[in-house]
């Protein structure tokens, strides 16, 4: 299975000015866990993820005025429509993160988490076995 297959492919597209109240209200909304930032200035993408959030709240810093540019992972790893939702996989567990951007040539055309992963992987086991639940 590709990540073409997994992916979402309406995202949530905010700048580096957002507060950090904004991109979480715009998250909660949507029911997401990540933002791709666009910079027009640098041309760049970035990722906002619920973690760069919660890290910024727990060191005590005021939602209102942190924006997105100070939270932003800029040194991300993108994956392609074409790779296997194995290589997705390996990358999210090598790099320590939930999230891909999903590029094709053109710019971001989706992302992919573990989550739609999982999505995609749990009915291919659904004959085995479920967690929790006791063989009679």
């Amino acid at each position: 299975m590709l990540v073409r297959d997994a992916m979402s492919t309406v995202v949530l597209t905010i700048g580096p000015a957002h507060t950090l109240r904004q991109a979480a209200r715009m998250m909660s909304a949507r029911r997401i866990g990540a933002a791709i930032v666009l910079d027009p200035d640098t041309s760049g993408l970035g990722i906002l993820t619920e973690r760069d959030i919660l890290n910024s709240v727990g060191a005590g810093e005021d939602p209102d005025r942190e924006t997105a540019q100070g939270h932003t992972t800029t040194d991300v790893v993108f994956a392609a429509p074409e790779w296997t939702l194995e290589d997705a996989a390996c990358a999210m567990a090598h790099g320590g993160f939930r999230h891909l951007i999903v590029l094709d040539g053109h710019g971001p055309v989706g992302i992919v988490s573990v989550r739609d992963i999982i999505r995609r992987w749990a009915p291919l086991r659904a004959g085995r076995r479920q967690p929790g639940v006791l063989a009679g």
